[in-house]
């Protein structure tokens, strides 16, 4: 497994609209696995590899590069930074954070906190009160001086390093650099295999505020077929019924087949469930209430599409503690690898 290419996705900045170091990673590390490389208007990196017959059908890989993160919104003439987020945060998991500061000068690392007082002089009613987002701020260090290097838009990002602990993997942004890793992994693996299909993998940017990078590169493609890839919930820890868990590390690939963006096409989750069983491929079968992934980009865009979700579940998401299995990790390869084999 190719561990040093995730931790350096994981650790390289990209929150939505500012994928571009990301991106550039990524493109150093598939060469000679597609016909044709572009990029489009809004940043997705557009990857084909043709088919060996024209009219062959078209699948396509979605896989988003954008991590959750902030905006600056306004440079205070102290040199706090106040920020707007770009993703789903909790505003439990942000009190004492350390981040990266991401401008045209270059990254400076600085802490996050909350406004208000802290323990040795507040009330118990103080502490009660959980923060709004809104309410933290970034302090780089440098007073007033922040001024004259960080700009509004410049994007800040949590800053922790990737780690290894058990079979399980540990970082910031394995939503969804994971993806990033299995669409460059599963390339390599596939070889010349796979001819009879027209593969676009497709790294896409702005997931995390609306699909967007995916509905635009959708239209581009028009695929026939359109796997979402991506993270999804591993609640299987302690206090949350067994009947919201998602998924249980260990236990395989999730096969998605619902969330409330779409809901999968019912033939082509059969025949990735009998690949998996024919090929000891370990899997479950996923659904969430709520949340989205790129896959329904996929199927709504011109025509339409047949679609599915093959995603690892994740403990701890939208966290800098992202956890997930290394054997789930790798049945998701072995799935991707297994399906657009099959397609010669």
């Amino acid at each position: 497994m190719n561990t040093d290419l995730l931790k350096d996705l994981c650790e390289t900045p990209g929150v939505p609209g500012h994928e571009d170091r990301v991106r550039d990673l990524i493109k150093g590390q598939i060469e000679g696995l597609f016909d044709e490389v572009t990029v489009d208007p809004m940043g997705s990196l557009l990857c084909t590899r043709r088919a060996a017959k024209d009219g062959a059908p078209k699948i396509m890989l979605l896989c988003h590069m954008d991590e959750i993160g902030f905006l600056v919104s306004h440079v205070s003439d102290k040199g706090y930074l106040y920020l707007q987020p770009v993703g789903g945060f909790d505003p439990r998991n942000l009190f004492s954070r350390r981040v990266l500061v991401c401008t045209d000068q270059g990254d400076f690392k600085g802490v996050m906190n909350p406004s208000g007082k802290p323990i040795h002089i507040s009330s118990p009613e103080d502490r009660k009160k959980i923060p709004e987002v809104g309410e933290f701020f970034v302090d780089l260090g440098m007073g007033e001086a922040a001024k004259d290097v960080v700009k509004v838009g410049d994007f800040v990002v949590m800053d922790e390093p990737f780690i290894e602990i058990g079979d399980k993997f540990v970082s910031k942004a394995l939503d969804n650099r994971i993806a990033c890793w299995l669409g460059v992994e599963v390339m390599k693996a596939l070889g010349d295999r796979g001819r009879g299909a027209e593969i676009h993998v497709v790294f896409t940017c702005q997931e995390e505020v609306g699909l967007r990078g995916a509905r635009t590169s959708s239209h581009r493609v028009q695929p026939d077929i359109g796997i979402g890839i991506d993270t999804t919930l591993a609640c299987d820890t302690p206090g949350i019924p067994e009947q919201f868990s998602t998924t249980t590390q260990g236990r395989g690939f999730g096969l998605h087949v619902r969330d409330s963006s779409f809901i999968a096409d019912r033939a082509l989750v059969r025949e990735i469930e009998d690949i998996a069983i024919a090929q000891d491929i370990p899997y479950q079968r996923t659904m969430l209430a709520a949340g989205g992934q790129d896959g329904a980009a996929a199927q709504q865009a011109a025509s339409g599409a047949r679609a599915v979700g093959i995603v690892v579940g994740t403990r701890y998401i939208h966290t800098v503690t992202e956890m997930v299995h290394k054997t789930d990790l790798q049945a998701a390869l072995d799935i991707l690898t297994a399906y657009l084999a099959a397609q010669d």
